[in-house]
């Protein structure tokens, strides 16, 4: 289906791409020079939440490009072509995303932030539940699926790159993540909140071109879906194919699927540390307010706009050789314009870009701040800035280089990788955080039980395919943490009163 590229259309592509590389590594180098000063105070405080500065626009794309990734932009609009309409509803559980987390934890993580100096998701649980062991088995969660998530980018990223560039997919890969991780090594928190604002414009960007492109090469929307309807209507009479306007996709999208997907992608991402983390990092309320607004507007662009390019390109072409992963690269390589490829390629380059960016750091941080620094301080030793900068910079650098090493030989639907991980962060960070942050009486103990029930129970059914009738297995891992919080809870001591007038200050 893909036709053959030829050079001058390769070099016609590449030239938007690398341009807006040098723009991204240009940030990271501008970023580190600038806020040289103020990481040499505290360098922890400045290069992993940014000093707390973090304004309404700011905020609302750091958040949306970091949950916007290169999943949706190739493996849901393949999904999207394949099964039709119903994989748009199915998606539109994304727009409620940052509402959502900035709504429900935006405020109260601010406010206990400060109070508690945290400048991480495992900082405000440390101060929560006073447990060192629920702390450490957090972070390793944290760097675990964060590299996991990593892998999914960086393959999606350098498929993208390779299929509309003509480069093989390694050096699409090397290149593709030499530069993210560069930028984000060098530039810290700061430079991925402003790299993830550039990120978020261009993702939208790019899906606007696609969706012009797509409607204009079909000839015009009516015709698209009068191809549509008819595909649709060989389906129904052969009993061979997807009826594409079905919103339950002939069966493939259970009612089950798409509760799951409302609880994936929707409202367990409250439990998304990446998103988290976030709420530590705005500078006043109405910063956040006005993150709400952009951020669901901008999510609900991205996320619907992308998967209806993928149904309508269905009504440009019914067949696709390989997977349904290089259907926006068939459009950008066969229906657009060389520059204008190149820069709709940028869209979900960048979605990868921002959303790697976002874990390197929050991953780092894990290592850094919340294992390393944590040390220090039960020692009871005043940590060498500059010693901090070095580790943090090699910890970043070194997550980064055992997510490209991994995904140099990669597994097919990337969607599904990126669905696991956030599946397990989910699992271990939705009630701990939720019941630590508005439930007076959570303690240590149910905390522990929760993660610890919850997180085993996801990976091994998983693992062994077991499923509740169509559900996916993030039921399984929630319903079982649920659980085991409100057992092990009844074993656990109450929280002392010097916490409760932390988090709970209208109570006390």
């Amino acid at each position: 289906m893909m036709r053959r590229i030829a050079m001058s259309d390769s070099v016609l592509r590449i030239i938007p791409v690398v341009v807006f590389f040098v723009l991204l590594m240009g940030i990271g180098v501008y970023v580190q020079k600038k806020s040289a000063d103020a990481k040499a105070k505290n360098f922890s405080k400045e290069y992993f939440i940014g000093g707390r500065s973090l304004g309404g626009f700011v905020l609302a794309m750091t958040l949306v490009a970091t949950y916007g990734s290169v999943s949706s932009f190739l493996s849901g609009a393949g999904k999207a072509w394949e099964t039709g309409f119903g994989w748009v509803y199915y998606a539109t559980s994304n727009v409620v995303a940052a509402f959502l987390i900035l709504g429900v934890l935006g405020k109260k993580m601010a406010v206990v932030g400060r109070k508690t100096n945290s400048v991480t998701v495992i900082d405000v649980l440390r101060a929560r539940y006073k447990s060192d062991l629920l702390s450490n088995i957090c972070a390793i969660v944290i760097v675990v699926f964060f590299t996991t998530q990593m892998v999914s980018q960086f393959i999606g990223g350098a498929q993208l790159f390779a299929a509309c560039t003509g480069f093989d997919y390694t050096i699409g890969l090397f290149i593709f993540a030499a530069v993210v991780v560069i930028y984000t090594t060098i530039g810290g928190f700061t430079a991925v909140a402003i790299t993830d604002t550039a990120c978020a414009i261009v993702m939208v960007v790019g899906t606007i071109l696609l969706g012009v492109a797509v409607i204009q090469r079909g000839g015009g929307l009516d015709n698209i879906m009068a191809n549509i309807t008819a595909e649709s209507a060989r389906a129904v009479a052969t009993g061979q194919g997807t009826d594409l306007l079905d919103p339950r996709a002939s069966g493939q999208i259970p009612f089950q699927l798409f509760l799951s997907q409302w609880l994936l992608c929707g409202v367990t991402t409250v439990g998304l540390p990446q998103s988290q983390v976030r709420c530590l990092g705005y500078k006043d309320t109405q910063s956040v307010h006005k993150a709400m607004l952009y951020g669901t507007i901008v999510v609900g662009i991205m996320m619907i706009g992308i998967h209806l390019i993928g149904t309508w390109s269905r009504g440009l072409f019914t067949t696709i050789d390989g997977s349904t992963d290089t259907v926006i690269p068939v459009v950008i390589v066969n229906y657009m314009l060389p520059v204008l490829g190149g820069v709709a390629i940028i869209g979900p380059l960048a979605a990868a870009m921002s959303t790697v960016s976002s874990l390197l750091i929050a991953g780092s941080s894990a290592i850094v701040k919340d294992m390393y620094l944590h040390y220090k301080e039960q020692k009871k030793e005043e940590p060498d800035q500059k010693l901090v900068a070095k580790i943090s910079f090699i910890v970043t650098a070194i997550m980064g280089l055992v997510s490209i090493i991994i995904a140099i030989n990669p597994p097919d639907l990337i969607v599904w990788i990126n669905m696991f991980a956030f599946g397990g962060l989910q699992t271990v960070f939705f009630w701990t955080m939720l019941f630590g942050m508005f439930w007076k009486t959570a303690n240590k103990i149910g905390a522990l039980a929760s993660v610890i029930g919850g997180l085993s129970s996801y990976c091994i059914t998983m693992a062994l395919d077991i499923k509740i009738g169509s559900f996916h297995n993030i039921v399984i891992g929630l319903g079982i943490a649920l659980i085991c919080f409100v057992i092990g809870n009844k074993f656990g001591k109450p929280i002392d009163d010097r916490t409760g007038r932390i988090f709970f200050p209208e109570k006390y």
